[in-house]
């Protein structure tokens, strides 16, 4: 124990203050009291702020380590709607329970696991989307949403995955994604993305700032509100290094006219592993400065995200 003490960043105070307390007791016993209490005074008040320097690092260190769960419990933040797993291939390789831990560790009561539909390169089958009725619900105390990232696959809306499946899902989300979608004319991103909207299982379109699809913004929010659709704002779109671009002007449009019409959003970090997992850190910077209504954001009300979601199936 005494080696443990001594091998520690204490050491160096322990041996000062034991050094000082023997010179003081010797200055004492001299009757040197004036110097002693001198010395007394200013060899503490150094420990005063070794100490104090000591307990400031290590609360940075603890806000810098728990910003994630600061920042959600502040917010209100019980849902992360949009990440992957192994299955979604792109080089990941955390399996659901790994999500589901890093999930429990900064606080979230839901995950939401959106893998991508089959159409994606590399990812998962028909089957495994059937096969998720059978997954666990509870996961470290997470409670487990099974969704899907659905690919729309042409201006008609088209998804890659059937009723029949999407029906077995707690949910699903929408996008834009190059490999099964190439950037058309604004006209035409905007219509495939209107009109997958119709699909009374997709509750979101998905990344729509994505800056390699020019799109209608006002048409997207307009018919996010006819049909009972959420607009996610995607915590890449907010990252400057994020993979797929940095278009902030579109996204702050899109997120004053959620708030003009009174559209719902939700949050997704979309994290491929669980590196990123419930990281709304910039997210939640842009919706404060816009004055944005958290009564909107679906993943603050976990009652009103489930409601959501029995609305739109209707």
């Amino acid at each position: 124990m005494k080696d443990r003490v001594l091998n520690s960043g204490f050491s160096p105070i322990i041996h000062l203050m034991t050094t000082v307390y023997h010179t003081i007791y010797a200055m004492s016993t001299q009757n040197n009291k004036f110097f002693a209490n001198f010395l007394n005074f200013f060899v503490f008040r150094c420990c005063f702020v070794w100490f104090r320097t000591k307990i400031f690092k290590i609360l940075v260190i603890f806000v810098v380590f728990y910003q994630k769960i600061v920042y959600n419990l502040l917010m209100n933040v019980k849902m992360d709607l949009h990440t992957h797993s192994i299955a979604s291939g792109h080089h990941t390789v955390d399996t659901v329970t790994s999500l589901a831990k890093k999930a429990s560790k900064i606080g979230l009561d839901y995950l939401g696991i959106t893998d991508h539909a089959p159409k994606m390169t590399g990812t998962a089958s028909v089957n495994y989307f059937r096969n998720l009725r059978y997954a666990d619900r509870t996961l470290y105390g997470v409670k487990m949403l099974y969704g899907v990232e659905l690919n729309v696959l042409d201006e008609n809306g088209n998804v890659d995955l059937d009723e029949d499946v999407l029906q077995g899902l707690d949910f699903a989300i929408a996008g834009l994604h190059k490999q099964t979608f190439k950037p058309k004319s604004k006209r035409e991103n905007t219509l495939a993305l209107v009109n997958a909207m119709k699909n009374r299982y997709v509750i979101a379109i998905c990344h729509p700032d994505d800056p390699l699809y020019e799109i209608d913004e006002k048409t997207l929010v307009l018919k996010a509100k006819e049909t009972g659709t959420a607009i996610e704002l995607s915590s890449v779109g907010v990252s400057a290094d994020g993979y797929r671009g940095y278009d902030i002007a579109r996204l702050v449009n899109l997120l004053l006219l959620c708030k003009q019409h009174g559209v719902f959003i939700t949050l997704g970090s979309d994290s491929h592993g669980v590196e990123k997992i419930g990281d709304f850190r910039n997210s939640l910077k842009l919706l404060n400065e816009l004055d944005f209504p958290y009564e909107l954001v679906l993943n603050c009300d976990p009652e009103k995200f489930f409601d959501f979601v029995r609305n739109k199936r209707k």
